[in-house]
């Protein structure tokens, strides 16, 4: 009898564990083939909201997808937004700065590229109309940011150790989407000239969005490879858990009370 007990916890288990499902997707945007990463619980009933994932300079790659992961596990549709067209995933910095630097330079293009994901998104059957958030890793977080400075009808918007410089002139009443970014103080890569011209530009527009800072924590923060990536290629990278946990669990409680 505790042989059958033990072996129906261990199936509903596991069943429970297969209820997140990963797929990899594909849409459009303009005549560019977009290869995304979809993840949703399909064992949960009804629509629900759905979250962006903008990922590192990097691409599409697993982290992303395990975060997109994580959120489905959470009762969200996660869909990983391919910024680059393809499918294209770095292998080192010189193609991941060139990468991402054909989206920085070219704002249309990015915002094409990153409305096509969201529609895409919005069309799922299991997706709530309008519940959209955002997320953003690094490249990525700069994304979600401007996107949010572009107006586009987001209901929230995280940005993690994400780039805040940006050449978008933003009026107040602009931005409609809330905000939180999460930074490493120690992080030269976003120096401490970047975060003060940010906090101004977002309280002149008098967007809604609050600034977590984590002392001694430097770019990458959130990504357990940031130590394999600093030695491999001498970046300023260092993951750190605590503010990983931080930041997640904050992330949490933000989408909670900004999304239906």
């Amino acid at each position: 009898m505790k042989t059958a007990l033990a072996l129906s916890l261990l199936l509903f288990s596991s069943s429970a564990l297969a209820a997140v499902v990963g797929k990899d997707v594909s849409y459009k945007a303009g005549d560019t083939v977009m290869k995304g990463f979809l993840a949703f619980d399909d064992a949960a009933k009804g629509k629900r909201a759905g979250v962006l994932v903008v990922p590192e300079w990097w691409g599409a790659n697993d982290y992303a997808r395990k975060r997109a992961r994580m959120l489905a596990s959470e009762g969200y549709v996660a869909l990983v937004v391919d910024m680059y067209g393809n499918g294209q995933i770095a292998t080192n910095p010189t193609e991941a700065g060139a990468l991402a630097g054909s989206i920085n330079k070219n704002p249309p293009l990015a915002l094409s590229r990153f409305q096509a994901a969201e529609q895409f998104l919005g069309k799922q059957p299991n997706v709530k109309k309008g519940e959209i958030a955002a997320l953003g890793y690094c490249f990525g977080g700069g994304v979600v940011l401007n996107m949010a400075r572009a107006g586009l009808p987001l209901k929230s918007v995280v940005s993690y150790h994400g780039v805040l410089a940006t050449d978008v002139a933003v009026k107040p009443g602009d931005i409609k989407a809330k905000i939180r970014v999460f930074h490493g103080e120690a992080d030269p890569v976003v120096p401490p000239a970047q975060v003060e011209a940010f906090k101004t530009e977002m309280d002149n527009a008098k967007a809604d969005y609050m600034f977590v800072a984590y002392p001694g924590v430097k770019h990458t923060f959130t990504n357990r490879e940031a130590d394999s990536y600093a030695a491999q290629f001498n970046l300023p990278l260092k993951y750190d858990h605590a503010a990983d946990t931080d930041s997640w669990t904050r992330t949490l409680e933000f989408l909670k009370a900004t999304l239906n």
